[in-house]
């Protein structure tokens, strides 16, 4: 065991360096089929107007606002993808369906039910209003309005309007590219029986959910041996593609734990420990030293070093990467959602650490009410199995007693 070189910060002071050394990605192309949970790089502004004709909003007759009461002679029909060829003229009607364009001569639609319709002719009401019953030109969009704005993310509302307005192809940041890494010599492969000593990798499987999730592209490494050169030609290899580092193990103190010394020939360890429970070795590294390829034009790589304690993985994950993997990707929201929620339980604090606690939350009238998932242990991964949120429990040595309100964060509501 070796006494750790690094200073005990904030958990918010830690979460910050992470944001202010983590780049944002470039931009690309994509086809707007692919830009589901995308975020727009650029404005988008629209270079025609929408709808591109005046067409009708209901089922009916186009006709002249002047001819009202009149009995007029249904001329022809304009549906949707086939309209009335040439104008309408004075006492005539053209039959015309929702979404077809509205004939010339014509200024308004009168809908089918208000019509009396007898063999080719048609009686109209005695009032008709002139612009009833149809889209104009530009009525959702002119020439220069802004569609979209940079930072949107995009979903099926956003999207359809791109599609709306001609677009094939969406401006958007990139995806981060992550290298997924497990450490230990102690870990074996999913499905394969332990050794004596040895456990499931189940914080790989685990992680790149998480990564997923939150936007990332991975490449999985699988579990590297506690050997410091067969770790650090595998680091190194996988960074000549990769933007981002992820490592779960090896960032503690012990003889073992190689990713800190790694981390610190190849770039500059800028967290090394964070008072923070669970996920005090928490380690966050920019990287662009010899014998990696010089720094990518958006900036040099980042590497997250999380602990090998499943709980500490994933809550670390939350505090930390995740925020980091939003910015990389142009989000104007970084965190989750933080909401004020109700003790159900006595919550005992750390003395000396910020405390994130697993919890499940039900509604009590219109508060949101935080009942513990039992024990906190930081090995214990069944305490965030179907846990909504994250209670964070300041630093203290008094006990937050049941009924108090306190801040948290939301992995999802019930």
């Amino acid at each position: 065991m070796r006494a750790s070189a690094y200073p005990l910060i904030d958990a918010d002071q830690a979460a910050a360096l992470v944001l202010e050394h983590t780049p944002v990605l470039g931009v690309e192309q994509v086809a707007v089929g692919g830009c589901a949970g995308r975020v727009l790089a650029e404005d988008v502004i629209a270079e025609a107007p929408l709808p591109a004709f005046p067409s009708s909003a209901v089922d009916g007759f186009a006709v002249r606002a002047s001819d009202a009461g009149k009995t007029l002679r249904v001329v022809g029909e304009s549906a949707a993808g086939r309209p009335f060829q040439g104008a309408i003229p004075s006492t005539s009607a053209a039959r015309i369906l929702t979404g077809g364009v509205l004939p010339e001569g014509a200024d308004c639609v009168v809908m089918v039910e208000d019509v009396q319709l007898a063999g080719d002719t048609v009686t109209v009401p005695k009032v008709l209003k002139a612009g009833a019953n149809y889209h104009k030109v530009g009525d959702d969009l002119k020439p220069g309005d802004r569609i979209l704005a940079a930072g949107t993310q995009l979903g099926a509302a956003e999207i359809g309007v791109a599609a709306a307005t001609g677009r094939a192809n969406l401006p958007v940041r990139r995806r981060p590219r992550v290298a997924l890494m497990s450490t230990g010599d102690e870990l074996v492969e999913v499905g394969k029986t332990p050794g004596p000593g040895q456990i499931p990798d189940s914080n790989r499987w685990a992680l790149l959910a998480a990564l997923r999730e939150a936007g990332a592209e991975v490449n999985v490494l699988g579990i590297a041996p506690d050997e410091p050169e067969a770790l650090r030609k595998l680091v190194v290899e996988a960074l000549r593609e990769a933007d981002v580092l992820v490592t779960s193990g090896g960032v503690s103190v012990g003889t073992h734990d190689l990713v800190k010394p790694l981390l610190e020939s190849l770039g500059t360890v800028h967290v090394g420990r964070v008072k923070l429970k669970p996920g005090k070795p928490f380690t966050f590294a920019t990287l662009g030293h010899a014998p990696l390829p010089d720094p990518l034009p958006w900036g040099e790589r980042v590497a997250f070093g999380l602990p090998g304690f499943p709980v500490s993985s994933l809550v670390t994950f939350e505090v930390f990467v995740r925020p980091a993997l939003r910015k990389m990707q142009g989000f104007a929201q970084l965190q989750r959602p933080s909401l004020p929620v109700r003790l159900g339980y006595d919550a005992k604090p750390t003395a000396d650490r910020t405390e994130y606690q697993r919890v499940t939350l039900h509604r009590e009238g219109r508060e949101l009410v935080a009942e513990t998932t039992g024990s906190q242990s930081s090995s214990r991964l069944m305490s965030l199995a179907g846990a909504h949120a994250l209670v964070r429990v300041p630093a203290d040595d008094q006990s937050l007693k049941k009924g108090s309100v306190v801040e948290a964060l939301i992995l999802n509501l019930p």
